[in-house]
């Protein structure tokens, strides 16, 4: 087994909350890279230009927007 498999497979015995205490660490210690900043950046030029849909047309609109998968 490798290292990163028995890192999965521990992850996958924790408790809810330590689970959750790891996401944000793992959060926390994630590095920038360009190409995270560059789509971040896309957003918010999408945001501005496009604006936002409002929460009950997504609602509405949403069945429309998923697929099941096979």
């Amino acid at each position: 087994m490798t290292k990163l498999a028995e890192i999965q497979s521990a992850i996958l015995h924790l408790d809810p909350a330590d689970r959750e205490a790891l996401r944000h660490w793992l959060d926390e210690t994630a590095e920038e890279t360009p190409a995270m900043l560059a789509a971040i950046d896309e957003g918010l030029r999408s945001l501005k230009a496009k604006g936002v849909i409002p929460l009950e047309d997504v609602r509405r609109q949403l069945p429309s927007w998923v697929t099941k998968s096979a």
